[in-house]
């Protein structure tokens, strides 16, 4: 069982705190893009999740491959997220 999940925070979750359930789920569907994958370095890779006013900034321990951008990307676009394309990737 991994445990070192990441951080989970955005702007204005004390009067909104639907943003921190939507990154949450946000999570979940990466997660599950990853595991579908097979790529098991996903989940390290990750640091943290921030929701600043609609865009995701995904921080990450060390460099991301296009595809794992791409699982953050797809899971924020989807029902799920923000249904838009507004990710930014910090390493």
């Amino acid at each position: 069982m991994f445990l070192d999940h990441p951080t989970i925070t955005a702007t204005n979750s004390q009067t909104e705190p639907d943003r921190i359930e939507r990154l949450d789920r946000v999570y979940g569907y990466a997660m599950g893009l990853a595991d579908v994958a097979g790529d098991q370095a996903f989940v390290e890779k990750l640091t943290q999740l921030h929701d600043h006013k609609g865009t995701l900034i995904v921080f990450w321990h060390e460099p991301p491959s296009e595809a794992q951008m791409h699982y953050m990307a797809r899971a924020w676009a989807s029902k799920v997220g923000d249904g838009t394309t507004s990710v930014v990737h910090e390493y």
